[in-house]
Parts: structure tokens; sequence; C-alpha cells
């Protein structure tokens, strides 16, 4: 079913409703998401049972969802049909970034990226990664040293790409363990493993005073933990340079920028698209 917004609250009431896993994949295109439920057998879907769905479904959202509906999928090979749903993505012209399954061939002079769906987050499809990408493309003087600070690294995009741009040295953190082994993998695979620090740390560990300073720092978490680690992120960041925060939902985004300025930070720029917007500072 399409949703506009709020694809994990529409995912967790089907997931309980049906007793199966729901997954929800973003049109970026039109903009729109859709969430599933794959059953082996037919449900009740009397009229009845259509109605207390719709019903459950319209405390959410009243107006915004389109009603529920049921198809019967042909079978198929889903080990290569879910990959039609990961296509290159061009950041700024100056990145492209692919799976691996993909032929396309970069321009002259754009750096390429390879990095396949895994269990971290961050393929750059998702808003937030993608605006993150662009802070990089756009802030990145070529000649000029500059370092970068990726909090939350997820799948280690962020930092695998500013080491293709140039940016050194190159700092990621994040507090899973298997993130940070998954980022590692993908950086070797790309050969810039040896530019980049992986860690696993909790960003509350980081010194208040923000002893290393960086030039440029994405921080793409949620909003609560950017409001939390607001004054150690900010220190994180040296004279001039600029912290992008993502990982924040349109109804959340006044909050988080007032908190942002209040600490002396400078909105340059925000972006917004679906449910969630990001935003650049400047120190």
């Amino acid at each position: 079913m399409p949703v506009p917004l709020g694809e994990e609250t529409v995912a967790e009431l089907l997931a309980d409703w049906f007793g199966q896993p729901a997954c929800s994949y973003t049109d970026l295109a039109r903009g729109r998401t859709t969430v599933c439920v794959y059953l082996q057998s037919r449900p009740d879907w009397s009229t009845a049972a259509r109605g207390a769905l719709s019903k459950a479904l319209k405390q959410i959202h009243p107006k915004e969802l389109s009603a529920p509906s049921l198809t019967k999928l042909r079978r198929e090979d889903w080990a290569e049909s879910w990959k039609k749903h990961f296509k290159p993505i061009t950041i700024g012209g100056r990145l492209l970034i692919l799976p691996s399954w993909s032929h396309k061939r970069p321009r002259a002079g754009q750096l390429t990226v390879v990095l396949d769906p895994g269990m971290s987050f961050g393929t750059g499809q998702h808003p937030t990664t993608s605006f993150c990408l662009a802070e990089l493309v756009r802030n990145r003087r070529p000649g000029q040293p500059q370092s970068f600070l990726d909090v939350g690294t997820g799948s280690g995009i962020l930092a695998v790409c500013a080491a293709k741009l140039g940016y050194e040295p190159i700092r990621a953190l994040d507090l899973d363990s298997t993130a940070v082994a998954n980022a590692r993998d993908n950086a070797r695979a790309n050969g810039v493993a040896d530019k980049i620090t992986f860690q696993r740390r909790d960003l509350a560990s980081l010194p208040a005073a923000g002893s290393k300073k960086y030039s440029v720092v994405c921080a793409n978490l949620l909003a609560d933990l950017l409001l939390l680690h607001r004054d150690r992120l900010a220190a994180l960041v040296q004279g001039g340079g600029t912290l992008a925060v993502a990982g924040v939902l349109k109804t959340e985004f006044e909050v988080v920028l007032e908190a942002y300025q209040g600490a002396g930070l400078r909105l340059l720029r925000s972006g917004s698209r679906g449910e969630w917007r990001s935003g650049s500072f400047r120190k």
C-alpha cells in the first residue's frame, strides 16, 4: 500500500496484523513509499476484515494513506528480482554510486563507488544519505587538506565517498559492531581501507570539548540524538567548517534548527524529500 509519511509506524501495524515482517521501498521519482507484507496463503480479505484494517490505518493517517490492497504475485527468482530497486545514483556529477551487478560506466572525471545493499544502513538511495553525500561533494576543495568525521557510519558509504573525493584524515564511528565490520568490507572493496579509521564507539564517549576538530562532520542520526549531543557535535567542527545533520523528520526539523543555531551555528542550506529534512550548518 502507498504511504506518504510515517512508513515505520505503518510497517509495525501491518507486521502485527498479519504476523509477518513488513518491508517498504521508496519511489524517489514520485516521492511515494509502499509498505508490503508477503504471505504464503491468502488472508481473510472479507469486507469486514478490510474495514477493520482500514480503520486501524486511518488512526495513523486519517486522510493520507491509500486504501490497502491484496495482490497475487507470480513466482519468480526473488534472489535476483529485488536488485531492480537498487539503481546507480549520481551525486553532484562528481560521484557515481552503483551496486556490483550494474554495468553503468562513469563519465569522464566521475569517481566510482561500488556498494551493495547489506545489513547496515546506507546505499545512497535514502534522502538523508543522499543529502550528506551532496554536502561532501559541495564542500570539497580540491588540492586543499580537509578532514572528515562520519558519525553513525552504517555501511560506510559517506566515509568511502569522502576518501574517493580526497578528504584526509577520515574517521568513521558506529555503535553497531556489525555496521563497523560491513563498513570496513566496503572500504576494502573500494580500495580505500587504508585511508579511513573505523571505530565501534558511542558518540557519548567522545570528549565534550572536541579535542580533535574536522573540516566536515556528517551526523546521520535521529533527532533525539542530535539534540542530546548538540554541544559535542558542534565542538567537533573546526572554525569555518561544516556540520551536516540528517535523519530528521520534517516535523522535528525546526526544533533541531533552533537548537543548533543556539549553539552558534549558521544554517547554510536544507533539503527535504518525503518525510525527511536535513540541514547543513557553518561554524
